[in-house]
């Protein structure tokens, strides 16, 4: 089908959200299980429990678990603080988290302790910009400490929902932030889940298919099962392989049958402009090291441009690292979700 797709639906009893662009997959979001860690963006009231010398962090309490905080300067044992979740904890590692807690929605995200009204730079059109700050003045009044920004998808919004979405961030900032002194450890506010998460982050798609059945309505179950597999084709007939290990993802990128003096550059392109989907659709983050397909060196920079354009695309925080003495080029990408493999495991 042509146009874009937002399919919603349940797998294994476990909430799901596609979005396919063209009849491609481009992203997947799949709800992990019961016993998984906290979902990031769940917002805790949390204790702190004991100082890491040296490295400037400190280890909380969380209920049923711990969490580790980076630059928790001036923070003692027992006391109770405000944070949320930031990505997955790798292996058995402490839940990363952060005191800089933000309220985030479609529209609106609400930042205490940042004050501000801030508009996306993506929103260029000068009377829009206008438009929405005059909306967010009359929303926050006098916020004080508390912040907003209005994201990009603002532009498109009515005058109605982007003051009901501040709205409702603002308050529920307000009352996140007045449990923030309690006793004890506790959840204040859960993660959102997969279907949340497609209608906040995701574009407006052409078509909505939210009835039960869906994926099987667009042939979402042939095309999720194929990301267990660790091959993915690359045009022009070469092939690549994304397989995870307990230290980093590693990338391998084949030629196939073309033996053409440029065919190297050609598969790793291929390869460059299709990672962060792969990436993405299969919930891999942490250490990357990718072993591309022998080319000469005088085309690794048009071969990096490729890599800054396609992950400049994508939501998820990675930084390119560079070339190895080795010659595999490495990347580092933030744990925002869990492997495909164990959130519907086989």
């Amino acid at each position: 089908m042509k146009g874009s797709v937002v399919a919603l639906d349940e797998i294994g009893g476990r909430k799901a959200a596609a979005r396919l662009v063209d009849g491609r997959l481009e992203d997947l979001i799949v709800d992990p299980g019961e016993d998984a860690p906290p979902t990031p963006g769940a917002i805790y009231r949390a204790i702190c429990d004991r100082p890491v010398k040296g490295a400037g962090g400190m280890f909380l309490r969380l209920p049923g678990g711990s969490a580790f905080l980076r630059q928790a300067k001036g923070l003692r044992p027992g006391q109770p603080i405000l944070v949320q979740v930031t990505g997955h904890a790798e292996g058995a590692k402490a839940i990363p988290v952060t005191d800089r807690v933000l309220f985030k929605s479609r529209y609106a995200i609400v930042t205490p302790e940042a004050p501000g009204i801030n508009i996306s730079r993506q929103i260029k059109d000068d009377e829009a910009r206008v438009r929405l700050l005059e909306i967010a003045h009359d929303v926050m009044g006098e916020a004080g400490d508390t912040g907003l920004i209005l994201r990009s998808v603002a532009a498109s919004g009515s005058d109605d929902e982007i003051a009901d979405d501040i709205t409702a961030m603002r308050d529920l900032a307000i009352a996140v932030l007045g449990d923030a002194a309690g006793q004890g450890p506790e959840l204040l506010v859960d993660g959102p889940d997969a279907h949340h998460l497609a209608w906040r982050d995701w574009p407006e798609p052409e078509l909505l298919a939210d009835k039960p059945g869906s994926f099987a309505d667009h042939n979402l179950h042939d095309l999720i099962g194929a990301l267990f597999s660790p091959e993915v084709r690359l045009s022009g007939g070469a092939t690549a392989f994304v397989e995870p290990t307990r230290a980093l993802v590693a990338v391998d990128v084949n030629t196939g049958a073309d033996t053409s003096p440029a065919a190297g550059l050609k598969a790793n392109i291929a390869l460059a402009r299709d990672l962060p989907r792969q990436l993405r659709l299969r919930g891999l983050g942490g250490q990357i090291t990718v072993d591309f397909a022998p080319m000469p060196k005088k085309d690794r920079r048009a071969l990096e441009q490729t890599l800054k354009a396609a992950f400049r695309a994508d939501a998820i925080e990675t930084a390119l690292v560079g070339w190895t003495p080795l010659g595999h080029y490495e990347l580092q990408r933030k744990r925002e979700r869990l492997p495909l493999t164990e959130c519907l495991p086989r």
